[in-house]
């Protein structure tokens, strides 16, 4: 283990995001809102913190190894969130449970608040709170694409052979550095195609920006209390749902099919096929569930809702275009929550388990049927144009499993606090695959829940965020052992 190294990485990740607290300074000038001095306060206890420790260990010329990854990681999210909450506290009279929980909920891209009365919040604040899930979502795209790959964690090493550059087991910093600039030009051009389609849709140029943070990094956060639906607009609709799906699939894939010119890009790709039929099964259920109980007069306005809640639970983004949680049959809200265990690509900003987990456990299941039927038939198993052997399989079904035991061990904690069951479960569903909402007890938000369960919360948005296993193995013996 390289400590020095990793501090100085710190160091530098510290200078890097003090710099962003910068920008609601600008916000809070334009909109008179007097809050410079807060974020001008958190910016220099930020900055000067990162550059002390860059400084102190400025001359280390280590490379990061991969259990060296392992610990940047979980580190990256750990701290940034601890600072993160400083404008929270320095602004708002909260305790620094609710400022850390806000603050980690926006850089894990989750979107769950223990915020209200955001409609008359301070513009930089609400700037800087969707600017957490956006930076959020940058780091998501360099984990699950060019690190998580490389550390092999869940089936990930599948994956691999799609990433340009060198493939080097020891030393990430190339591939990192090469993969990281050209999916955040990708990231780039899909915000600013995303508060286009806002603004055009009727949002002000501010909201438009604050709800394309949201929507790219799949957060969730709103400058509403109602969220989307405050809007009340078809046309706004229309272009978070799309983006929503957008963002669901692979940045990698974007990236591919923009160099290639050509839509057909995704169209080809196994994992985006499978999150096609998958987001199309569940807008058939939910639209047929909800014209049958007749919730909404016509087929369009039903139609519209069903697409923007599936998209919105599916990913894992959590925006919400309708009180759905208090107006849809409970039946389909647990079935939307059910939809972000699965949640978007590989690639993605989404959490939960993702597509390409599920898709090669169905393709498994699927052969050993054909075992049953045909005991000496030898059948390989392939995605796409790929073999999949014996230990991307064992590593998926272990990281499934590990998932599943995680999510009912945080429910059964959670209902030690005192939440009735539906409620503990939606908790960590909202947690652990980054949904953001809830329903039961939680529907209305989370401010009102225990301390104990807002800890519990921010270790749930850690897991799914860092994939489980990342946070997991520093917790091994054999880790730490030379």
């Amino acid at each position: 283990m390289h400590f020095a190294l990793i501090a100085k990485v710190l160091g530098i990740l510290l200078v890097v995001f003090s710099i962003t607290m910068l920008s609601p300074v600008l916000v809070a000038w334009l909109y008179d809102d007097g809050m410079q001095l807060p974020f001008l306060t958190a910016f220099a206890i930020t900055f000067v913190s990162g550059l002390a420790l860059w400084m102190l260990f400025f001359r280390v010329r280590d490379e990061l190894g991969v259990r060296d990854g392992f610990l940047v990681v979980t580190l990256f999210w750990v701290v940034l969130g601890l600072i993160g909450a400083l404008p929270f506290l320095l602004i708002l009279e909260i305790s620094i449970t609710d400022a850390v929980f806000e603050s980690l909920s926006g850089l894990t891209t989750t979107g769950a608040s223990v915020l209200s009365g955001l409609d008359y919040m301070a513009p930089s604040l609400l700037y800087y709170r969707q600017q957490l899930q956006w930076l959020g979502g940058m780091g998501v795209i360099v984990l699950a694409v060019a690190i998580l790959p490389m550390l092999g964690v869940g089936g990930m090493q599948l994956y691999k052979a799609e990433i340009p550059g060198p493939m080097k087991e020891a030393k990430l910093t190339p591939r990192i550095a090469e993969t990281a600039k050209a999916l955040w030009y990708v990231y780039l051009a899909v915000t600013a195609a995303c508060i286009g389609g806002y603004w055009l849709a009727g949002m002000s140029l501010f909201e438009a920006i604050c709800h394309a943070y949201s929507t790219v990094a799949t957060g969730g956060f709103s400058t509403r209390d109602e969220s989307i639906a405050a809007f009340d607009s078809g046309a706004i609709d229309a272009v978070a749902t799309f983006f929503m799906f957008l963002c669901g699939a692979s940045f990698a894939l974007m990236f591919a099919a923009l160099r290639r010119g050509s839509i057909r890009t995704f169209f080809t790709d196994p994992e985006f096929r499978f999150y096609l039929g998958l987001m199309f099964i569940y807008l058939v259920i939910v639209s047929v569930v909800l014209w049958i109980n007749q919730i909404y007069e016509s087929p369009t306005e039903t139609l519209r809702h069903a697409a923007f809640q599936v998209a919105s639970f599916g990913t894992g983004t959590g925006l919400t275009s309708t009180d759905a949680a208090s107006s849809w049959p409970v039946t389909l809200m647990i079935l939307l929550v059910f939809t972000s265990f699965v949640s978007g690509c590989a690639g993605s900003t989404t959490a939960g388990m993702k597509v390409v987990r599920v898709a090669l456990m169905v393709h498994q299941s699927l052969r050993e049927l054909r075992r049953l039927v045909y005991p000496h038939g030898v059948f390989a198993l392939r995605f796409g144009q790929r073999s999949v052997n014996d230990q991307v399989l064992q590593a998926v079904w272990g990281f499934i499993g590990v998932y599943i035991t995680i999510a009912v061990l945080l429910t059964l904690a959670m209902s030690a606090t005192g939440m009735d069951m539906m409620t503990a479960f939606s908790t960590v569903a909202a947690s652990l695959n980054t949904l953001g909402v809830g329903i039961g007890g939680v529907s209305s938000g989370f401010a009102h829940i225990a301390t104990e369960a807002k800890w519990l919360m921010c270790l749930a948005m850690l897991l799914g965020r860092l994939e489980v296993f990342t946070i997991l193995v520093l917790f091994t013996p054999v880790f730490w052992r030379q």
